[in-house]
C-alpha cells in the first residue's frame, strides 16, 4: 500500500466545521438562510478566510467577490489543482448544499499539513459568489463570469428584488475584490467539487459515492403576462383578460411538456409574483420562472419550442400581452475523462461503495468544465431532500466524499511528478 493509499482525513473535524458554519444563518428548523451578499453571507465569508489563513494559505479576492485560498506546492509555476463550491443558500436552505463543497476543501488543506505532505501543484479552494441565484439572478453568475460565459459587467450589475446591485453589494460586505475575474490571468490545473447528491439514488440504492460523469443542460425563462385589472364583481367572465388564468394555463403547459419527455427531463414553474394580488381584482400582470432541464441539448431545444407555442397561443386566446425572456443556458456538460478517473481511482483506495451519476442540478463546475479539466463527487443525503431546512447527511458519507476528493486531487496535484520521473 503506497503512502498516498493511507492518508486519511479528520471526520469529525469537517464535521465539526460543517456544525460551526451552520450557526451562521441558523433557522428554527436546523437549516441556513445565508443569502448570497448579505451580512450572514458575509460573516461566512469571513470564516472561511480565516480558517484558510490559519491553515498557511493565502487569499485572493478578485472583483466577483470570488474567494480563493491557495496551498503552495513545489512548483508555483504550475496552474493550482482547484476544488470549491459556495456559501451561500437557499432562503430555506440545508447545512450541506454547497458548504460541504468548501469545507472539503478545507479539511484537504488541513490534512496536508497534518501530514507534512508537499504537492508539486499547488492546491486551492475556492468559494464561488451567488451560487443559488435565490437572491440575484442568474445562478452561478460569478463562476460563470470566471469562466468567460459573462462579462464582469454583467456579473456585477444583476438586480434583487430591491434593486441592489452584486456590486453595490459586494462592495458594501468588503468583498469586491482588485483581482481579475477570468481562467485568463487564473488558469486552473483540473476543477474538482465534492457535493451532497440532492435527490434520491445513492442512499435508495445504499451506495456511498457517485462518481458524476455528465450534468444535465438548463434553460431558465424569466415570463411577464400583462392583462387588465378589473373589477373581481362587475366584469363578465368573457370579457377579462386576466393574466394569471395564462400563468396558471403555462404551469400545466409546462408539466406536460417535462412529462413528454420523461423519464429524464425536467419542468418547473418555481416562482411566482401576482399584481395588484388583490382578493377582489383581476390580476393585471404576473410575473413567473421556468426551469427546464435535460441531458440532450436537442431535447432542450425541443421543450423551449414547446414552450414558446404554448406560451403565443395561451396569451392569443385570453388576450394578454406576454413578455418572454431566456435568462440562462448552458449545454448539458461531459466531465473530463482523466479527473472522472482520477475520481474513481480515489474510490477504489477508499473501497467505497458506488454508482455513476448524471447531475440533475447546476454546479459551478459545470462552468469550470468549459476552462479547466473537471469532475464532480456526490454523497448521499437523506431521503434526496435539499433546498430545505430539513437537509441532512451522515458523517460518514461527509468523511467518505472528502477523501475521495482528497486522492483525486492529489492525483491531479502530482501527475507532474510522474511524468518526469526517470523510466
Amino acid at each position: 500500500m503506497t503512502a498516498l493509499q493511507n492518508m486519511k482525513i479528520n471526520g469529525q473535524r469537517l464535521w465539526d466545521s460543517l456544525m460551526e458554519m451552520a450557526k451562521i444563518g441558523a433557522t428554527e428548523k436546523g437549516g441556513v438562510c445565508r443569502l448570497a451578499l448579505t451580512d450572514l453571507d458575509r460573516q461566512g465569508r469571513d470564516l472561511f478566510v480565516q480558517w484558510c489563513k490559519e491553515a498557511g494559505c493565502s487569499i485572493r479576492v478578485d472583483r466577483m467577490g470570488n474567494i480563493f485560498a491557495r496551498r503552495e506546492g513545489r512548483n508555483p509555476a504550475l496552474p493550482p489543482i482547484m476544488t470549491g463550491s459556495h456559501l451561500d443558500s437557499q432562503p430555506t436552505g440545508g447545512r450541506f448544499d454547497g458548504v460541504y463543497g468548501v469545507l472539503a476543501g478545507v479539511e484537504v488543506l488541513r490534512t496536508l499539513n497534518d501530514l507534512g505532505y508537499e504537492t508539486e501543484a499547488p492546491v486551492e479552494v475556492a468559494v464561488w459568489t451567488n451560487e443559488e441565484g435565490s437572491r440575484f439572478a442568474p445562478a452561478m453568475v460569478a463562476s460563470g463570469v470566471f469562466a468567460g460565459v459573462f462579462d464582469v459587467d454583467y456579473g456585477l450589475s444583476r438586480k434583487d428584488q430591491d434593486g441592489k446591485t452584486m456590486g453595490e453589494e459586494l462592495a458594501r460586505i468588503g468583498y469586491a475584490g482588485p483581482d481579475d475575474a477570468s481562467y485568463k490571468s487564473h488558469p486552473v490545473g483540473a476543477y474538482f467539487e465534492a457535493h451532497i447528491e440532492q435527490g434520491p439514488i445513492l442512499e435508495a440504492e445504499d451506495k456511498t459515492i457517485g462518481v458524476v460523469t455528465d450534468a444535465q443542460g438548463q434553460r431558465w425563462y424569466e415570463l411577464t403576462f400583462t392583462g387588465v385589472e378589473s373589477h373581481a364583481g362587475p366584469t363578465p367572465m368573457s370579457r377579462r383578460k386576466d393574466a394569471l388564468l395564462g400563468a396558471a394555463r403555462v404551469v400545466d403547459a409546462v408539466n406536460r411538456i417535462g412529462l413528454a419527455h420523461a423519464p429524464v427531463a425536467c419542468a418547473t414553474v418555481g416562482m411566482m409574483n401576482v399584481y395588484p394580488n388583490s382578493r377582489n381584482v383581476i390580476p393585471g400582470r404576473v410575473f413567473f420562472t421556468v426551469d427546464f432541464r435535460h441531458p440532450s441539448d436537442d431535447v432542450l431545444a425541443e421543450m423551449d419550442k414547446e414552450l414558446r407555442a404554448e406560451v403565443d397561443r395561451i396569451a392569443g386566446e385570453i388576450g394578454l400581452q406576454v413578455e418572454l425572456e431566456q435568462i440562462f443556458y448552458y449545454k448539458p456538460v461531459k466531465f473530463e475523462a482523466s479527473c472522472v478517473e482520477a475520481v474513481r481511482k480515489g474510490v477504489a483506495e477508499g473501497g467505497f461503495s458506488n454508482r455513476d451519476m448524471v447531475s440533475g442540478a447546476g454546479h459551478d463546475a459545470c462552468y469550470l468544465a468549459g476552462v479547466a479539466p473537471t469532475a464532480m463527487i456526490f454523497v448521499p443525503c437523506i431521503d434526496g431532500i435539499s433546498h430545505n431546512e430539513v437537509e441532512d447527511a451522515k458523517p460518514e458519507w461527509i468523511a467518505a466524499g472528502c477523501e475521495v476528493l482528497l486522492h483525486a486531487m492529489l492525483q491531479k496535484a502530482n501527475e507532474t511528478v510522474k511524468e518526469t520521473a526517470p523510466a
